[in-house]
This record gives C-alpha cells, structure tokens and sequence, in this order.
C-alpha cells in the first residue's frame, strides 16, 4: 500500500527545501511567492532496520523498504478556496493525498522575506487551515444543493448524506476541521468520495531555527493543534542550508554532529506521516529479496495482502506467519518451526506490525 504526503503552508515556509532534501529532487525553491507552480511528486524510502537484520538471517543481498510519495504543492494564500493565488489547482492537489504535512515557519530570518511582511506562526496557521475549511464547506454546500434536488424521491441514501453534510457544514462555519467531528466510520464512508480535506490526518511541521533566539514558539500554536484530532507534530532546522540556495550537495558540507541532527529531523518527517496514517509494516523474505510492506493497522490478512497482489486477496487459502522477534532470535524459519514459533493463520487473522509472512492462495 502506497500513501501519498501532501506539503502545504504560505508560500516560502520551507516546503520545497525539505521536499529537495527528501527527495533529492532539487527543484527550484527560490525566495519569492509561487515558486513551485505544479505539484511535484517525488517517491521517499521508509528506512527500517529491521530489513537488513531479516537480509542477514536469510543470506540476501536485496532489500525492498516500503515507500512514501511526497508532493510539493505551491504555497496557499488567503482567498485560495476563492482561486486567489492559483488556489483552486493547488486545493484540488491537496485533496488528492492521504495526509497533510503542514509547513510552519517559526523563525526570524531578515533576509526570507515573508508574503505578510512578518513572522507569526500562530497567525500563519490559522490562514491555512480556514482557507482548507472554506474550501470544505464549499464543496459540500455544491453537494448538499445537487442532493436537494433528489430530495423529493424519498431516496434514503440521499436524505442519509444531506445529513451527514448538513452535520459537517454546521461545524466547519464554527471554524472547526472536520477532523475534531468524530464521525463514525459509516459517516465517513458515506461521504469519503467528497475528498475532504479536513478530515484527513495532519502532521505539522515546525521548520524553527538551529538558533533557539530566533524562534517564534507560542504557546496558542500548541492551543489550536491540540483541538485536532490526533494531529502530530515534529521539528525541522532547515536554515541549516539556507546559505546553499537549498543545493542539496551542500549536505556533504555540513559537520557530523549537523548531518546526524539533519538525518534524524528528515526520518521524523517520514515516520509522523507514516503514523499520521496508523500504518503498520509486515515482511516476505527469501535468499532472493526481503521486502517491507505497509498496511492499515487492523486489517485481516488477506486484506493486507492485496498490496503485494491482488491474487493473494482473492485466492488466500492460509498464510505462514512468524514475528519479527522470534525471527530474529531463533535465527530464520528452521529453529522458529522447531520451537512452535511459527504460526498457520486463517483469513480472519489480523496481521500485525513486524509479521513475517508466507501467503498460499489459489486462482
């Protein structure tokens, strides 16, 4: 299963810089408005120890990590949900991923200049996040209108979604992300085909200054995430290579200790969508490649398999399954099966994270 991470905020908060560095794509990100005009997408590997561990115990050369796809939309300004500054494009972009990865600066920087003349991160977020809830609550007034249309044939289905719009547009105008609704999971999927942005999952991105002086924390910016439902939040320092016109060769430049601080903020990055996303990951391994898989957590197996083939889906018979841990310490398959640790699993069976697995279907 492949997700898609969306980078928004203002225009020059750092979204095209940690996209270069993630991707190693160097697209433009020069210092004015604008600059990214399309979307660009870029694939980012999930690192996981755990894969070459497993390579180790099975004597393999080639490892296949799970991937995430990053996509640098250009930046959002007020009046977007209305097509102000391109907005419409760009909303439409955003609407298109699993998880909204929003980009705050949180720094004091002379020389990067800001669209609003000054720095405010408290500010800065709320303009993004009502400009996603107009957007929201203009797609479903255009839906519940065509819905009334219908409403006049006792359609059950109809009369059940002008509800639920109805229930969703009530608490958008109070300025609330659809996120902090609680709608159930029949709710949701009545409506999922809307493509709403406040309902998906958000990971804010604090891009704050290595010097701790020039940071602009505030306590309200706390205030208004925790109000979101199951928000997550990571730090990034990326005026570390604000002098290298975002160049990403300036990497090799910079001092071990910097390059370890670097390292470690991009794999947070990674892992806060990834768990933004309540993803698990499960393993197939054998002398010829081991390979990590991302799943939902919760799904029976022969759901989460689908992601390798939809063969193994629709013809799952059983499947062999070992822990990562007793994989690891019984040394492989053999010592595990001698000691019971492998398991023989029906569809049914929820797969876990680290679950090693061996699927046997029929089509």
């Amino acid at each position: 299963m492949g997700f898609k991470c969306g980078f928004v905020g203002l225009p020059n908060v750092g979204k095209s810089t940690l996209f270069n560095y993630l991707t190693k794509l160097n697209i433009p990100a020069d210092n004015y408005p604008f600059c990214t005009i399309k979307s660009n997408v870029g694939i980012v590997p999930v690192l996981d120890n755990r894969l070459n561990k497993i390579a180790q115990v099975v004597c393999s050369n080639k490892i296949i990590p799970a991937t995430i796809e990053l996509v640098d939309i250009a930046g959002l300004v007020k009046g977007a949900y209305k097509g102000e500054g391109l907005g419409n494009q760009f909303l439409d972009h955003i609407r298109d991923t699993n998880v909204i990865m929003h980009i705050v600066r949180c720094f004091e920087n002379r020389y990067v200049t800001h669209i609003y003349g000054s720095v405010d991160p408290v500010r800065d977020v709320q303009i993004i996040n009502l400009e996603l809830i107009l957007s929201d609550i203009e797609v479903c007034k255009n839906r519940m209108c065509k819905l009334e249309i219908n409403k006049l044939s006792h359609n059950k289905q109809v009369n059940k979604e002008l509800l639920i719009l109805k229930k969703c547009v009530y608490h958008l105008e109070k300025s609330k992300s659809l996120r902090s609704l609680n709608l159930t999971e029949e709710e949701i999927f009545v409506i999922n085909y809307l493509r709403l942005i406040t309902l998906k999952p958000v990971v804010y991105i604090f891009n704050i200054s290595i010097d701790q002086s020039r940071n602009l924390y505030k306590r309200e910016i706390f205030d208004i995430i925790k109000n979101e439902h199951n928000a997550k939040t990571v730090n990034v320092c990326l005026d570390l290579m604000q002098s290298s016109k975002n160049d990403v060769s300036a990497y090799d430049h910079l001092s071990l200790k910097y390059k370890q601080l670097f390292n470690k903020m991009l794999k947070n990055v990674i892992w806060a969508g990834f768990n933004a996303l309540n993803l698990i990951t499960f393993f197939t391994a054998g002398k010829k490649e081991v390979h990590a898989w991302t799943t939902t957590n919760n799904l029976f197996i022969f759901q989460s398999v689908k992601c390798i083939h939809t063969d193994l889906s629709k013809g799952f018979i059983r499947a062999q399954v070992i822990s990562y841990d007793d994989f690891i310490k019984y040394k492989g398959e053999k010592r595990s099966k001698e000691l019971g640790k492998i398991r023989i699993e029906g569809k049914r069976y929820v797969i876990c994270d680290g679950d090693i697995i061996h699927v046997l279907y029929n089509v």
